[in-house]
């Protein structure tokens, strides 16, 4: 009776065995067939830029019929426009018309008159597209006498131009997401870019002449590359070959604290109104909106022109940091004004103009699709990642920032029914099983024989 209930316990555990061993298999190739390769592993790829929602339209109907479009509060484009068959072809197309007075050529007509005017530091000023004004800031560096001056110039130009006191200063964010320090200052580590031989890191101009020398400790130990390119003012972008020519495992993500990043996707113009965000080693991941593009600044070391204008706050420590929305690059950190507890206005030179003169490429995670290992096909933006509701976006999807996988992130992985681990360790288990009941099997047959024998020799 024993050796029955033995046989069948054994016969019991060999077909759990098996049944686990068949389960195992396939939940490894469930897991295998749906897993996303880690960030370190991701091919890269060039990325190709996106256009801003409403571009189409404005570029049909030219600069003397409309003056820029935005993001509504309902997600959807809003093209301004000067005459009534022209919103009713905006409106054909599926976007929203605002009827103004002024054109674009009239404001940037305005914009050039300020241009051309004698340069005040601590003004700047952007089209704003809602109100159809020229707006012209001035920080509290700005003189009553230059205050005076400028404002009869608005008003010489017929009411497009609104002038607007602000508090703080405007100054260049100087001394990041990573953070990389040198003789010149604190900066951060922006975006990486390539040639398709050597990879370098896209940050502020002003963060440092060219030859400057870049390390990612303040003991100078740990060289992280050059300046080798710098454009400021004027622009405000430079550029650091790495001392090795390459980025390294997680060059398409952008750290946001805590020891993670956003993987980046794509590139593009942000529109107006837009949801986005900034990283910075000082105030970490902040976000707002977009509030005017092609914005001047008059900073005490020069004036910079073609800004991305928004209310996302900054402070020093935060210059060339990154600006995105969506996984899609965006900008790198110029300056502003206010901080992060009263709030403030911050500046961005747009990715898109910096790479163009530049020649280079911005380093993206290729698109996941079947074959796509090795591919060097340039993703883009989906349609909807610049034409979303202000409130609506989201910093894009999030990866370890070194690549590397800890033991917490090892352990979740094997406890992830998506993943390969449960499989795995249910494979295991089943072939552990299987060997234990062969084994015991075996022990018991050979006792038996022993018994057998030693009692027939005895």
């Amino acid at each position: 009776m024993r050796h029955a209930r033995r046989r069948i316990v054994r016969r019991v555990t060999r077909l759990t065995a098996v049944g686990g061993l068949l389960l195992g298999t396939v939940m490894v190739t469930r897991a295998v067939a749906d897993e996303t390769p880690p960030v370190s592993a991701l091919p890269r790829a060039a990325a190709g830029t996106e256009a801003a929602p409403g571009a189409d339209l404005l570029d049909r109907l030219g600069t003397s019929r409309t003056a820029g479009s935005w993001i509504g509060d309902d997600g959807r484009p809003v093209v301004a426009v000067t005459d009534r068959e022209a919103a009713t072809e905006v409106r054909s197309a599926g976007a929203a018309a605002k009827v103004v007075r002024n054109s674009m050529s009239d404001l940037e007509s305005a914009t050039a008159a300020l241009r051309s005017a004698p340069r005040v530091a601590g003004t700047a000023w952007a089209v704003d597209y809602r109100s159809n004004e020229v707006v012209v800031r001035g920080d509290s560096t700005v003189s009553a006498t230059d205050w005076s001056r400028l404002t009869d110039l608005a008003e010489s130009l017929g009411g497009s131009v609104r002038m607007e006191r602000t508090e703080g200063t405007f100054t260049t964010r100087l001394n990041g997401a990573q953070q990389i320090l040198s003789t010149a200052g604190r900066c951060s580590a922006g975006f990486n870019v390539t040639d398709g031989s050597r990879d370098f890191i896209l940050t502020a101009g002003h963060c440092g002449p060219g030859g400057s020398v870049w390390f990612a400790d303040n003991r100078g130990r740990e060289q992280v590359g050059r300046t080798v390119e710098q454009s400021f003012p004027g622009d405000d972008y430079s550029l650091i070959r790495y001392a090795d020519g390459r980025a390294g495992d997680g060059a398409d993500v952008v750290a946001v604290g805590a020891g993670r990043g956003v993987r980046i996707t794509g590139l593009g113009d942000p529109a107006v109104g837009q949801r986005v965000f900034r990283s910075g080693s000082t105030t970490g991941l902040r976000d707002g909106r977009v509030t005017a593009l092609d914005a001047t600044v008059n900073y005490p070391e020069g004036t910079v022109s073609g800004l991305i204008e928004t209310d996302v706050c900054a402070e020093p420590g935060d210059s060339g940091g990154p600006l995105f929305a969506e996984g899609i690059a965006l900008g790198v950190t110029s300056g502003g004004s206010g901080d992060c507890t009263t709030g403030g206005t911050t500046f961005f030179q747009p990715v898109t103009t910096a790479l163009s003169a530049l020649n280079l490429k911005l380093i993206v995670a290729a698109p996941q699709q079947a074959g796509a290992q090795g591919s060097s096909a340039e993703p883009s933006a989906t349609p909807t990642q610049n034409a979303v509701a202000p409130g609506a976006a989201s910093p894009g999807s999030s990866a370890p920032v070194d690549g590397g996988v800890q033991a917490t992130a090892l352990l979740s992985r094997l406890s992830d029914p998506r993943n390969v681990g449960p499989g795995l360790l249910v494979v295991g288990g089943s072939l552990i099983a299987l060997v234990a009941t062969r084994w015991i099997r075996a022990e018991q047959d050979r006792k038996a024989y022993q018994r057998h024998y030693s009692a027939t020799w005895g």
